[in-house]
């Protein structure tokens, strides 16, 4: 289960070039449940999710990952709908935590568009989470900012 809470970001960190990133390209074939692709540098993916509904602020996702080749990696990109979602995903510690900010910055059709997620051990630590200054509003309920559907947008 995957539990997180996604927010905008009101500035980048200054010395945001010191943490470590990768490249991600992903696409979809099914957004329910949701069959994601994905190129994260040399590695390539299949992933499954299903989201689960829940009275708390955050968001539970059902989630399951299949090493793919490239050359599978390819043929399922050609049969992606909508658009490719182009990010660039720094890993920044939290300290005060103990938790990852996975911020993206969005590149391509979606270029302007920076987010950041924070994935929790559990609900209570999720919804008890106070985000550092730089994190905006919390968008993780609002469907235009989910991967899966800024591919359609």
């Amino acid at each position: 289960m995957e539990i997180e809470r996604k927010f905008l970001v009101k500035e980048l960190p200054s010395d945001i070039e010191q943490y470590p990133h990768i490249e991600i390209e992903q696409g979809y074939l099914c957004t329910s449940p949701t069959l994601r692709i994905r190129k994260a540098g040399d590695c390539y993916w299949l992933t499954v999710k299903e989201n689960k509904q829940t009275k708390s602020g955050a968001i539970h996702n059902r989630e399951e990952e299949f090493q793919l080749s490239s050359e599978k990696y390819n043929i399922l990109k050609a049969k992606c709908d909508g658009r490719m979602v182009c990010k660039t995903r720094y890993m920044i510690p939290l300290a005060k935590n103990n938790l990852i900010a996975e911020l993206d910055i969005f590149h391509g059709y979606h270029e302007g568009i920076v987010l950041v997620e924070v994935e929790f051990p559990s609900t209570i630590d999720a919804d008890t989470f106070i985000p550092p200054s730089w994190f905006g509003n919390d968008v993780s309920k609002l469907p235009q900012y989910r991967n899966s559907n800024m591919a359609f947008q």
